[in-house]
Protein backbone atom coordinates (compact mmCIF):
# COMPACT_ATOMS: atom_id res chain seq x y z
CA UNK A 1 0.00 0.00 0.00
CA UNK A 2 1.54 3.51 -0.98
CA UNK A 3 0.61 6.74 0.62
CA UNK A 4 0.45 9.86 -0.39
CA UNK A 5 0.29 13.28 1.54
CA UNK A 6 -1.31 15.77 -0.77
CA UNK A 7 -1.47 19.20 0.70
CA UNK A 8 -3.31 21.13 -2.46
CA UNK A 9 -6.21 18.54 -1.61
CA UNK A 10 -8.61 20.48 0.49
CA UNK A 11 -12.41 19.43 -0.50
CA UNK A 12 -13.88 16.60 -1.73
CA UNK A 13 -13.89 19.44 -5.41
CA UNK A 14 -10.29 18.36 -5.18
CA UNK A 15 -10.37 14.44 -4.20
CA UNK A 16 -12.26 13.69 -7.56
CA UNK A 17 -9.35 14.58 -9.84
CA UNK A 18 -6.80 13.03 -7.40
CA UNK A 19 -9.13 9.47 -7.71
CA UNK A 20 -9.25 9.98 -11.35
CA UNK A 21 -5.72 10.63 -11.97
CA UNK A 22 -4.90 7.75 -9.79
CA UNK A 23 -7.47 5.29 -11.29
CA UNK A 24 -5.81 6.82 -14.66
CA UNK A 25 -2.59 5.12 -13.88
CA UNK A 26 -4.26 1.59 -12.45
CA UNK A 27 -7.98 0.94 -12.96
CA UNK A 28 -7.82 -1.66 -10.77
CA UNK A 29 -6.12 0.20 -7.70
CA UNK A 30 -8.15 0.56 -4.62
CA UNK A 31 -8.17 4.24 -3.31
CA UNK A 32 -8.89 5.75 -0.21
CA UNK A 33 -8.62 9.35 0.30
CA UNK A 34 -8.47 10.99 4.18
CA UNK A 35 -9.55 14.75 3.24
CA UNK A 36 -8.74 15.76 7.14
CA UNK A 37 -5.34 14.15 6.75
CA UNK A 38 -4.49 15.44 2.72
CA UNK A 39 -3.51 11.48 2.31
CA UNK A 40 -4.47 9.20 0.17
CA UNK A 41 -3.78 5.79 0.02
CA UNK A 42 -3.41 3.28 -2.80
CA UNK A 43 -3.37 -0.42 -2.76
CA UNK A 44 -1.60 -1.64 -5.93
CA UNK A 45 1.20 -3.58 -7.41
CA UNK A 46 2.89 -0.54 -9.62
CA UNK A 47 5.71 1.51 -8.45
CA UNK A 48 4.92 4.78 -6.86
CA UNK A 49 6.63 6.76 -9.60
CA UNK A 50 3.88 5.88 -11.78
CA UNK A 51 1.12 7.47 -8.99
CA UNK A 52 3.96 10.53 -8.24
CA UNK A 53 3.75 11.20 -12.24
CA UNK A 54 0.24 11.04 -12.58
CA UNK A 55 -0.70 13.29 -9.40
CA UNK A 56 1.94 15.89 -10.71
CA UNK A 57 0.60 16.21 -14.10
CA UNK A 58 -3.01 16.56 -12.44
CA UNK A 59 -1.72 19.55 -10.76
CA UNK A 60 -1.64 17.41 -6.75
CA UNK A 61 1.71 16.63 -6.76
CA UNK A 62 2.77 14.94 -3.20
CA UNK A 63 4.76 16.88 -0.76
CA UNK A 64 6.60 13.87 0.49
CA UNK A 65 7.60 10.74 -0.90
CA UNK A 66 4.75 7.77 -1.17
CA UNK A 67 5.32 6.18 2.49
CA UNK A 68 5.05 1.49 1.70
Amino acid sequence: MLQFHIPQMTCGSCAKPVRAALLGADPSAGIQIDMAARTVSVDTVLEPAVFLAALAEAGYPPLSRPAG
